[in-house]
Formats: C-alpha cells, sequence, structure tokens
C-alpha cells in the first residue's frame, strides 16, 4: 500500500478519536453556536471549534511521519498554529474582523519566513519568456493568496460538511496534481490533510454533532493555500496561478460574487448576508443535504478541470480558467447571485 494512502488512514483514525474529545472540550469552554438570526439553519446549539481535532491529526501526522520537519513544514505548522489559536479565541468570544484579519496576515508572515512564498508565476506569453520573477512583490502577492483563501473557505463554511466536504475534494485534486509534476513533499502534505478531514466529517455531516468553527474552517484554508504554493507547479519555481485556482474556484468564486454584491448594494464589506450558494439553494426548497451534496459535484468537476489544466500548456491553461471564469459569472449573473438577501 502507498505511503499516501498509509498516511491517510492514520490521520483519520487520529482525528476520528480526538473529534469527540475536542467535542467535550468545546462544551467545557463554552464554545457552542447558538442559533440567534436568520442566517443559522441550524435549530439547537451545537459546539464548535472541531478543527482543533483537524489540527492535530494533521501535525502528529506530519511530526510521525518525517519526525525531523523541514523548514517549510515547520513554517507551515507554525503558521496554522496561529490560525488554530485565533481560531479558538474567535470562537469563543468572536473577534472583531480586523484582529482576525490581524492574525491570518502573521500566519502568512510565518510562512515567508520559512520560505514558502509566490516567488515566480508561469508567463501566459511563453514566446517572450516563461516565467515571470516576482522580486520584493512575492511578500504582498503571497500574503494576499493566504489571506484570501483562507476567508474563503471560511465563508464558505455554512451548513453541515460543506467547508469539510470541499476542503477534502480540494486537498484530493491538490494531491493528485502534486503527484503530476513530482511535488512529493506536497503530495505527503495533502495525504496527511485529507485524513484529517476525512476522519472529522462523519461528525460534522448533517446532522452535525460538532461543527469545525472559525478554528477549522480558517485552518483549512491557510493550510490548502500554503500547500498549494508548494505544489501546484510544473517546476520547481514558478507557481501556475490557473491550477490552485481552479481547484478551489468554488469558495473563491463564492467570496469574489459576495464582495461585489455588497460593493454594489452599499452594504459593508464584512456584513453578513443569505446570498451566498448555500442559502440560494436551500431558498430553492432543497435540504442540507441535498445543497451539500450538489456543492460537492461542482467542486469535483472544477478540482477534475484543475487537474486537465496542469497537463496543459500554460496559455491554454490560462484559457481555460478565463472561459471557466466567464460561464461563472454569467451563470451566477442570471440565477440572481449579485441581488442582495438579507
Amino acid at each position: 500500500m502507498s505511503d499516501r494512502y498509509v498516511l491517510a488512514i492514520i490521520t483519520a483514525l487520529i482525528s476520528a478519536v480526538f473529534t469527540p474529545l475536542v467535542k467535550k472540550l468545546a462544551i467545557r469552554v463554552n464554545a457552542i453556536d447558538i442559533p440567534k438570526d436568520a442566517r443559522r439553519v441550524h435549530t439547537k446549539p451545537v459546539p464548535v471549534m472541531g478543527g482543533l481535532a483537524i489540527y492535530i491529526a494533521f501535525v502528529l501526522g506530519v511530526i510521525l511521519y518525517n519526525g525531523i520537519l523541514t523548514t517549510s513544514q515547520t513554517g507551515i505548522i507554525i503558521g496554522a498554529t496561529v490560525i488554530v489559536i485565533g481560531g479558538i479565541i474567535d470562537d469563543i468570544k468572536d473577534l472583531r474582523p480586523r484582529y482576525k484579519l490581524l492574525i491570518q496576515i502573521i500566519a502568512a508572515i510565518c510562512l515567508l519566513m520559512s520560505g514558502v512564498k509566490i516567488s515566480m508565476i508561469t508567463n501566459p506569453f511563453r514566446d517572450f519568456y516563461p516565467f515571470i520573477s516576482m522580486g520584493w512583490i512575492n511578500i504582498p502577492v503571497t500574503i494576499i493568496w493566504i489571506v484570501g483563501v483562507t476567508n474563503a473557505f471560511n465563508l464558505i463554511d455554512g451548513l453541515d460538511g460543506l467547508a469539510a466536504g470541499i476542503a477534502f475534494i480540494s486537498c484530493v485534486t491538490l494531491m493528485i496534481v502534486s503527484i503530476l509534476s513530482g511535488r512529493l513533499e506536497a503530495a505527503f502534505l495533502t495525504a496527511v490533510l485529507s485524513g484529517a478531514i476525512l476522519g472529522f466529517l462523519p461528525y460534522n455531516f448533517n446532522p452535525a454533532s460538532i461543527f469545525m468553527g472559525d478554528t477549522g474552517s480558517q485552518l483549512l484554508g491557510f493550510l490548502l493555500a500554503a500547500i498549494s504554493i508548494e505544489g501546484a507547479i510544473k517546476s520547481a519555481t514558478a507557481f501556475v496561478i490557473a491550477v490552485p485556482i481552479l481547484a478551489f474556484a468554488l469558495p473563491i468564486y463564492d467570496t469574489l460574487f459576495a464582495m461585489i454584491r455588497r460593493k454594489v448594494h452599499g452594504k459593508p464589506m464584512m456584513q453578513a448576508d443569505k446570498g451566498h450558494l448555500h442559502h440560494r439553494l436551500l431558498a430553492m426548497g432543497l435540504s442540507q443535504k441535498q445543497a451539500v451534496i450538489i456543492m460537492y459535484f461542482i467542486s469535483a468537476i472544477l478540482g477534475g478541470i484543475a487537474i486537465i489544466a496542469m497537463q496543459m500548456s500554460t496559455q491554454r491553461a490560462y484559457f481555460l480558467l478565463a472561459t471557466v471564469g466567464v460561464v461563472t459569472v454569467l451563470v451566477a449573473w442570471k440565477y440572481g447571485i449579485f441581488d442582495q438577501k438579507e
């Protein structure tokens, strides 16, 4: 059996064992989501902070298999720890958005200090030169990518099992891409993370007995964003923009549409609404399970497109990304995703 499968099984078992323990801890520290507004679709209090079990399983999986951590792995784990600490505080006390953003930036800086950064990207106009060096701009670009994806997964966490399932699909997509490009470290990290998510998912799927909370949704976004820099590449130096964007397309587009919707209607950017895709599916009369499965299916299709893009020329990969973007915007426009829903 491949080492990657063994890793996934081990971390799944660790996550499955720790999730009930984290649930008890969440109840003890009063990290409980009480339905108090129309946006929440659950009807009874549910413990949050379940992402801590995913974090424990991921870190133990990396350490148990590797023993001695590489510099990049150390940076990823330190950054993840910063995210988890902030997430736990948020799950208990509700941090203000600016403090959450500050914590995410600090976590991104931890990555940068370990050498995990977007130093080069592939050039769509390869006739001139194949790669574009980011120079000093790699710092803000890496921070924006990490913070953006972290928040995208945070915002899509609105139904039982939704964010965890989409993160799992994205993780498998990245693992396949990493294997195809020969990036074994990224393949190893995605195997560990996919197992950690899989062990948690049975507790989180509808009807959920525990939510991952900001601890989990931000952690998954952060880890996937970080690992994508390590693995979604065609050479040892260049970041293929199209691949990770397609792999994370559902949460990324949902977040972008929310930002546009709020801007168009003059609403504060951080003000929550019921305009996200999962809210729209529920409004159409679908059950939570049906809405989640549909979004899993969409995410899997986009993941498949990401894998195809990985094997294309750079120009074709960018063209494929642009095509998916245009089609997505047209479909969103047709079904009123930009209409304000309170």
